[in-house]
């Protein structure tokens, strides 16, 4: 009664335990094979944290979602089919007993992300959880590089920067630094971060990828934040003046600095090399010339590593193919249709410029990267993208006493006079007409 119809009016954030779960989700999808780390860890150990953490994530989300209050998703529901796709297409077995372990990890993430809808607004908040746990992740790898310069740069992997503590491999770490400093400009745009906080994770972010030497990471940053950016050009004076300086630093350090920029994207690789793309091209040839039979080419053959003759396939749209065949990657497409025309058909804001950068992304790196089709980086990726795109919930209505409709008062009749009542009347009368 004695608070503002404003107060009333404000939806309220998600609890703290939210931050924790996505940051379990984190955990689950840095993945359990990459580069030697300083102190040896067991692959087996590693598996088990990874997957400990997705079970403690999705009791948490459960537990704080006991009534099940979900929001309808689009995105949601497609990654629901393409769970069931996965689980029709492993049931046969073809990729061994771990088609099925897959299958249930797949169920809990995506169960933990339907339990995780309820809180999803349209506002930043998932962005922020976003940031500063993938920000966490790089402190661990800048750390592993000043306590072991050596481990972290590799010969296996050709100088690149590697995880040192944890074992992530160059492309992890440059999609992780290129997603959060392609955040961290939009909220700079939309002032919700001061320049200092905005700097102390862009700014080291950028080294990271610069070590990495991660092509696809670098043009998905920078087609992303053009397209994000381009999509704010119209409406927001701060959009356009980044976007004009932008233009012109790139033009000077492409002019000044051609040479060096080439050889950081070539990484000392040959012209054939560099053409068929690192080896990839081999591997999706061989993968498309072997024969499947109509059934394989429709479900898959099952949820596996995302590789082909012991290589890795690297390629979402193959990887999917593969495993969940063309229904799998017909899912996929439908899921950058479906966040994509949201995207388009909202108006400009802050949050629909984010929603395009993270998709844009995503499409980028999924010529050379593999995860759209199981549990991964980039399908969380896509789900920030679409916790942007819902609608506000909206608050409940204030608490009103509750009115009944009264019945209508209707005149009565008037009663008739009994005969004693008419006597009583009258009698007065009669006395007065008397003494008249």
């Amino acid at each position: 009664m004695g608070r503002e119809p404003a107060q009333e009016a404000r939806p309220a954030g998600p609890p703290k335990t939210v931050e924790l779960i996505w940051g379990l989700l984190i955990l689950n999808t840095l993945g359990s094979a990459g580069a030697q780390t300083i102190i040896p860890l067991p692959r087996s150990l590693i598996q088990m944290a990874t997957m400990g953490a997705l079970v403690s994530a999705f009791a948490l989300a459960l537990l704080l979602n006991l009534r099940l209050r979900l929001r309808a998703s689009a995105f949601l529901f497609l990654l629901t089919v393409l769970l069931v796709l996965s689980v029709i297409s492993s049931a046969n077995l073809q990729s061994g007993y771990g088609a099925l372990f897959r299958c249930f990890r797949l169920t809990l993430f995506v169960g933990t992300l339907w339990l995780l809808s309820r809180w999803w607004d349209g506002s930043g908040t998932f962005v922020r959880f976003h940031i500063r746990m993938y920000f966490v992740v790089l402190v661990s790898v800048a750390a592993g590089l000043v306590a072991s310069p050596g481990a972290a740069f590799p010969d296996v992997y050709g100088g690149r920067l590697v995880g040192a503590l944890w074992p992530l491999t160059p492309p992890q770490i440059g999609q992780y630094a290129a997603v959060i400093i392609g955040l961290t400009v939009l909220l700079l745009l939309d002032r919700r971060t001061t320049r200092a906080s905005a700097a102390a994770i862009i700014v080291p972010s950028l080294v990271l990828l610069a070590l990495t030497h991660t092509r696809t990471a670098t043009l998905g940053l920078i087609i992303g934040l053009v397209l994000a950016i381009g999509s704010l050009v119209m409406t927001s004076a701060a959009a356009r003046r980044f976007f004009s300086w932008a233009v012109l630093f790139a033009a000077v350090v492409g002019v000044g600095l051609s040479s060096l920029l080439q050889a950081w994207f070539l990484r000392g690789q040959s012209q054939e090399n560099f053409s068929n793309l690192t080896g990839r091209a081999k591997v999706w040839d061989a993968l498309l010339a072997a024969p499947r039979t109509t059934i394989e080419q429709v479900f898959g053959m099952g949820l596996g590593d995302k590789s082909f003759g012991g290589l890795p396939i690297d390629n979402s749209w193959l990887a999917v193919y593969n495993e969940q065949g063309l229904a799998g990657v017909a899912v996929v497409a439908l899921v950058f249709v479906a966040l994509g025309g949201v995207a388009l058909l909202r108006p400009p804001s802050p949050a629909r410029a984010a929603a395009i950068f993270l998709i844009s992304y995503c499409a980028i790196a999924s010529y050379t990267e593999a995860g759209l089709g199981d549990a991964s980086p980039y399908l969380l990726h896509l789900t920030v993208a679409a916790s942007l795109l819902a609608a506000p919930a909206r608050p409940a209505a204030l608490a009103a006493p509750v009115v009944l409709p009264t019945p209508a008062v209707l005149p009565t009749p008037a009663a008739r006079p009994t005969p004693a009542a008419l006597r009583r009347r009258t009698a007065p009368r009669a006395r007065r007409t008397e003494l008249t």
